[in-house]
């Protein structure tokens, strides 16, 4: 979809819902509500094959299931069914108390109305919502905080300066949502200038990039859900700081009945390099693959290192099943493969295997034990992190888990 084909959409979405409050018509007192809300989650995982010398490591984390938050929920009642709202959420380590980051995760504001919902600021991107609300891993978390390969291709799974206009049916058997963001001129030009003594203030120019800063979207979602059945799809663009455009698809499904779940995805990262001209371009190329990098490799993903690839496609099959009203069981399969790699070396195959027992005490209150593990066959760059240069790891998380 072209650039101004987008925009045009979130006008039109804009004026339909400026339409819709302007006629509201007030039937009794509007009615607001502020929700402060979060989840406490503090696990004990152990992992082999890290550092240097293959050890195993043993450690406390804030977030073994779902990583611990706060939020704060606004609705303001508008009349006629259309209503404000505003959404702030932020991460923080319950291990030690540190905030996860300096800022909110979430951050959004918008209006609702019969003709769907306009939202703008930091905001969960178009691959996320289809594949937590449609196919997601386990029904009651939607994915395992400490292990979760299907978010390494969501592309961050947040968006900063983002316009989003969901829209739904009556029954919502059928929900949409199409976004747009705004790289805010937030490009590789001042480091360029500073050439070749600029290029050890990459990594930092990476963290601030990844935290919170501004990069172009465009992309949408179309989902169905019905009898116990689901299916939806998803697309986005990313255009990174230094020029390249990563496409990234999805599409997968569900289908409950009775105490089973069953669930399957695949997702498509490509990232479209320019050809390197001269040294500008080849710093440019860089830098995107820096964060790019950041987005596909990291333990918590079930990551594993790029290197000159530029292609990652993952596949997923999952199950689960309600043993009893507290007892939740769920396993599953995801096989990635990268591709792309012009030496060959970071080309090759990832088996990602997870299995999860959980316990609900309450509606508030859970326990969970899980057993994953990661093996890497293929090209000899491919490994899991450099300190180690492992190709397999195995780690087992348990758990608890509070929401208020």
């Amino acid at each position: 979809m072209k650039k101004t084909d987008m925009k045009k959409l979130f006008a039109f979405g804009a004026v339909a819902l400026a339409s819709s409050f302007a006629c509201a018509q007030t039937a009794s007192a509007p009615k607001s509500s502020v929700q402060l809300w979060g989840i406490v989650d503090m696990a004990y995982r152990h992992t082999n094959n890290e550092g240097a010398g293959k050890d195993g490591l043993s450690k406390m984390m804030g977030g073994g299931m779902s990583q611990s938050r706060w939020g704060i929920n606004v609705d303001e009642d508008l009349g006629g069914g259309s209503k404000a709202l505003v959404v702030l959420e932020n991460r923080f380590d319950a291990d030690t108390g540190n905030v996860s980051t300096p800022f909110f995760q979430l951050s959004y504001v918008g209006l609702q109305g019969p003709y769907g919902r306009l939202t703008a600021g930091r905001q969960w991107n178009v691959l996320f919502d289809v594949v937590t609300s449609t196919y997601a891993s386990f029904p009651y978390s939607p994915y395992m905080e400490a292990y979760k390969p299907e978010l390494g291709m969501a592309m961050g799974a947040r968006t900063s300066n983002m316009l989003k206009y969901t829209f739904a049916t009556p029954d919502r058997s059928f929900v949409g949502s199409l976004q747009y963001s705004f790289d805010e001129n937030n490009d590789t030009k001042a480091l360029e200038a500073g050439l070749p003594a600029s290029a050890a203030q990459v990594p930092a120019y990476v963290g601030s990039t990844l935290g919170g800063g501004a990069w172009q979207t465009a992309g949408g979602y179309l989902r169905y859900a019905a009898n116990g059945f689901a299916l939806g799809g998803g697309f986005m663009r990313t255009t990174l700081p230094g020029g390249t455009d990563v496409d990234a698809w999805t599409l997968g499904g569900s289908y409950r009945t009775g105490p089973w779940y069953f669930n399957t995805g695949y997702g498509l990262n490509k990232a479209k390099y320019a050809a390197v001209t001269s040294p500008v371009q080849g710093f440019r190329n860089v830098v995107d693959r820096a964060i790019l990098g950041q987005f596909w490799a990291g333990q918590s993903n079930g990551g594993f290192q790029p290197g000159d690839a530029d292609k990652r496609q993952l596949f997923k099959v999952g199950v689960g099943y309600q043993l009893t009203p507290q007892l939740n069981l769920g396993a599953h399969y995801f096989r990635g493969k990268q591709s792309g790699s012009a030496s060959g070396a970071s080309n090759g195959n990832v088996n990602f295997y997870v299995a999860v027992a959980d316990y609900a005490f309450s509606k508030r209150t859970d326990a969970y034990f899980g057993v994953d593990r990661t093996s890497i066959s293929g090209g000899s760059a491919i490994v899991l992190d450099a300190a180690s240069g492992a190709r397999s790891r195995t780690g087992v998380t348990m758990g608890i888990r509070h929401r208020f």
